[in-house]
């Protein structure tokens, strides 16, 4: 099975949400979400609980817990060609409705203006 790009995104001033948010985390939980993102790497479409979740309206969630905190990484889908990771928070009983309106918002961003909203790491 081919490999699926893992992108992230990157806002209007050249900020990467998700990097920010990763780099308040511990290392441990950083080391975790990272094995989820290769995860999505190696599977794409195909990740599924309890490493990932369809939210709804294309926003799906990479799932990390560590000593009862849950951590979730938002993503979508751009065609064929990416996995764009929009941000990351902790949650408690559920994704709020607002982090996913703000994944769907990055999305539409993203369409409209791919380089100007697309972040590679090296």
């Amino acid at each position: 099975m081919p490999r699926t790009k893992v992108v992230l995104y990157r806002e209007d001033d050249g900020s990467v949400p998700l990097l920010d948010w990763l780099d308040g985390l511990q290392p441990k939980v950083i080391a975790k979400c990272r094995v989820r993102i290769e995860r999505l790497r190696e599977l794409g479409h195909e990740l599924r609980r309890p490493e990932a979740d369809y939210l709804r309206d294309g926003i799906y969630e990479l799932r990390v817990a560590q000593r009862g905190v849950n951590y979730r990484m938002l993503y979508f889908f751009h065609g064929n060609v990416a996995a764009v990771l929009s941000h990351g928070l902790t949650k408690e009983r559920e994704v709020p409705p607002r982090e996913i309106e703000e994944a769907i918002e990055r999305r539409r961003k993203l369409e409209a203006d791919p380089a100007k909203h697309t972040h590679e790491e090296p």
